[in-house]
């Protein structure tokens, strides 16, 4: 039986991780086969590559260079985790995929959001999330909520409130994919939300 793959987006400060945690918890409670994983990293190649994109902080990377760090990471994820876990039958829980790099780099850097996700396409080989949670945080109160600041978190407050207008352009292309939960509650809230959301997806499916 192929697995199900479920993607967590949002802007930073989003509370992806934590909620990711519970929903593992979750589905470890009833022993459900499922894996943790998230982008860029979860490889040896693409923990290097997040290094780079995300802790050199004082050095200036083109938007172009920054984009096509993202996908080989990308492309390496997929081969060594997410198809072996999906071909095992597994759900995947993903922190970030496509949808992530279309709208930072094609959306907010201006690259291109139909030109970014044409590629994201070729490069994933047509692999898409069956299910994407997104969580839609205000950005100031997002960034109040970040500990570790790293490269993105440092940008300006604009270029964070054209990360949420990308998430809502892409929503709205494929509104029956997305499940947008209101982020600026509290994390115990969006985890009901959440559960009560995969719940009605995996039963579709005869998973739960």
């Amino acid at each position: 039986m192929k697995g199900f793959f479920i993607t967590f987006e949002g802007g930073e400060g989003s509370g992806k991780t934590v909620l990711i945690d519970k929903i593992g918890s979750f589905l470890q409670k009833k022993k459900i086969a499922f894996i943790k994983t998230r982008e860029p990293g979860s490889t040896f190649i693409g923990e290097k590559i997040r290094d780079i994109l995300l802790n050199l902080k004082r050095e200036k990377i083109s938007y172009f260079a920054e984009l096509s760090l993202f996908l080989a990471a990308r492309a390496q994820h997929i081969e060594e985790v997410i198809n072996p876990a999906l071909n095992n039958g597994k759900i995947v829980l993903c922190d970030r995929f496509n949808d992530s790099t279309i709208v930072y780099q094609g959306y907010a850097r201006g690259i291109g959001l139909k030109e970014v996700k044409n590629i994201c396409n070729f490069i994933t080989q047509g692999l898409n999330p069956n299910f994407t949670i997104y969580l839609d945080v205000t950005p100031e109160i997002g960034l109040k909520r970040v500990k570790d600041l790293d490269r993105l978190d440092l940008e300006k407050i604009s270029f964070h409130k054209k990360v949420k207008e990308g998430y809502h352009i892409l929503i709205n292309m494929e509104k029956k994919r997305f499940f947008e939960i209101d982020a600026d509650k509290s994390e115990d809230e969006v985890f009901e939300i959440a559960k009560d959301a995969i719940i009605n997806k995996l039963k579709e499916i005869e998973i739960f």
